[in-house]
């Protein structure tokens, strides 16, 4: 999943970012609010971190811009003012959800994942990511089967399995897939989408994911014998 994350405390986005990136996150930084709403006029993020206290422009006014325009993506608005006109005031602009400063990071990558399972057009039950019998440990960053077995999956292999279990059945296309998997400093070839492809199937089976040539890719279920 793309995150932009719009943040100007040096302090805040050095402990932060790599957190978010170890959560599974690909990370595009923005550090001012004209900054920030250019980014996601341009990227179609899958979520947005978004300070209120951003210099240039506040995040208050780049939400109702995205807002306005139709920007649909989810946005968790960060705040150090706590009051509860300050959280009316953000929800009615548009936020998904807010969370005040200081904060503990594990509430914030939850609240994170809550809003970005929400988001989704699928209906996913509350808890853990579970799909037909598949159920992603976001944590441990893991898968376990429907036979039980838990396996370990790469960085990589997470973000492709998660991006896939959150749109079961779209069909998702390898440019859609590059732009949700890595950020702007990432380089990568245009073909290693497959190579991440094939190791995933090899780890909860090739039937999973489907290529649709042409198109892309779809998660769908394998049928029951």
């Amino acid at each position: 999943m793309r995150l932009l994350l719009a943040e100007d405390d040096e302090a805040l986005v050095a402990g932060l970012k790599p957190a978010l990136e170890q959560a599974g996150y690909a990370v595009d930084l923005a550090t001012d609010g004209v900054l920030a709403q250019l980014c996601a006029d341009a990227i179609d993020y899958d979520l947005v971190l978004l300070d209120l206290g951003l210099p240039r422009r506040s995040g208050v006014e780049v939400l109702q811009h995205w807002r306005s325009s139709s920007r649909s993506m989810p946005v968790v608005v960060l705040t150090a003012r706590d009051t509860w006109q300050e959280k009316v005031a953000v929800l009615t602009a548009g936020a998904d959800d807010y969370v005040c400063k200081p904060f503990h990071t594990e509430e914030l990558l939850a609240r994170l994942a809550a809003v970005l399972k929400r988001s989704t057009s699928a209906r996913l039950a509350p808890g853990p990511l579970s799909v037909a019998g598949l159920s992603l440990d976001e944590h441990e960053q893991s898968v376990t089967l429907g036979n039980g077995e838990r396996v370990g999956l790469s960085q990589i292999e997470f973000r492709l399995l998660r991006c896939f279990m959150l749109h079961p059945g779209r069909v998702l296309s390898q440019q859609r897939l590059n732009e949700h998997l890595y950020d702007h400093a990432t380089e990568h070839e245009s073909n290693v989408i497959e190579a991440h492809l094939t190791r995933l199937r090899r780890k909860i089976g090739r039937d999973w994911i489907q290529t649709r040539r042409g198109q892309g890719y779809v998660f769908d279920p394998p049928a029951e014998p």
